[in-house]
């Protein structure tokens, strides 16, 4: 048995004067998911979220939220929430009188709205702020208070464009994973785009992956970074051991760097190869094709390896810290076939 999704998009084009933002997008996401579009700048993912949004007007397609089309349907007919990367707080207004702005536009009794108020403050970890003015926030407190007034209509889809993106590393961390449980916890079915690719994995029930107006994969966190669909994706999530290749009968694949282990059923013929840094293994000069250690970045639990090889492109390879050989050092490469991936043959991926 089907469900009608709680957002469906079929077909969504929008167009600015020649260019072409978003290109035939079909989309669901069903309700209580959190879905998170990621892509480089000038994906279409804030395109996207806007014509969803109805700030928007598609030049084809449909938008329809629990089964009914939104053309002309105005943004505060359709019942979303959205909250912007900057915010947006009046800051004329008090923490509760931003909160309560949308609940004074649908004609909330001021008793109800102000109970509304205290709970979704409740909610946010910030009780007792009402009267605390908004030049006074910090800029997590703002992001706080920039979600409760999102959620104070209760609305049935929340839409946050780059929601933590004015924040240090060291609180989005902290937020993104407060985020998903209170979302897990209200029930909310939300449509995010970021472009950090560790937010939307913490964050999403979801992944979709855009490039140049389209989505070029979709699919769980796990399956995503596991599986990248594509050269253009596994760049983007930030895999730099892409090369192209052919794959014989015997189970390896001839590569620049030379032969390398593929994993078992891969049919022969021209493909493109991923290897993870993981799958990158320093070893005796002497054994297999020749590297030098160009520089060394220390991750904390590993250290990541810039090698350049005899042959072919330069390779990351992570290690743990105590076996990372100097700069400068020669050693011998072997690659590890679990953390190679097969990949569609094609053109070298540009990201923007």
């Amino acid at each position: 048995m089907t469900t009608t999704p709680l957002l469906e998009t079929e077909g969504l084009t929008v167009r600015y004067a020649d260019r072409t933002a978003l290109d035939a997008v079909s989309l669901r996401v069903a309700e209580h998911e959190t879905v998170c579009v990621l892509g480089p700048s000038g994906s279409g993912k804030s395109t996207l979220l806007r014509a969803v949004a109805g700030l928007t007007d598609p030049a084809a397609g449909t938008v329809r939220l629990a089964g009914r089309d939104q053309a002309g349907v105005p943004v505060h007919r359709r019942g979303v929430g959205l909250m912007f990367q900057d915010h947006q707080l009046f800051p004329q207004r008090d923490v509760a009188g931003n909160i309560a702005f949308g609940l004074r536009m649908r004609r909330v009794p001021r008793a109800e709205a102000a109970r509304r108020v205290a709970e979704l403050l409740d909610l946010v970890g910030m009780p007792g702020a009402q009267r605390r003015p908004v030049a006074a926030l910090s800029g997590g407190e703002q992001q706080r208070v920039a979600l409760a007034r999102a959620l104070a209509p209760r609305p049935r889809l929340l839409m946050l464009d780059e929601p933590l993106g004015q924040l240090d590393r060291d609180l989005r961390e902290r937020l993104v994973i407060e985020l998903r449980q209170l979302f897990r916890r209200l029930g909310t079915t939300v449509l995010a785009v970021t472009h950090d690719q560790g937010e939307a994995f913490a964050l999403a029930d979801r992944v979709v992956v855009m490039r140049d107006g389209r989505v070029a994969q979709t699919g769980g966190p796990a399956e995503v970074w596991g599986r990248p669909a594509d050269a253009f994706v596994a760049r983007f999530l930030g895999f730099r051991n892409l090369a192209g290749a052919t794959v014989g009968a015997d189970g390896t694949a001839e590569t620049p760097w030379g032969a390398v282990p593929v994993p078992g059923g891969t049919p022969p013929g021209p493909c493109r190869l991923l290897v993870r840094p993981s799958g990158v293994r320093p070893t005796a000069p002497d054994a297999g094709p020749r590297a030098v250690v160009r520089a060394r970045t220390f991750r904390g639990d590993h250290v990541v390896l810039h090698l350049d090889p005899e042959r072919g492109p330069s390779l990351e390879a992570a290690c743990p810290p105590h076996e990372a050989p100097p700069e400068g050092a020669a050693v011998g490469l072997r690659f590890d076939r679990a953390e190679v991936v097969v990949l569609p043959a094609g053109d070298e991926p540009r990201l923007r």
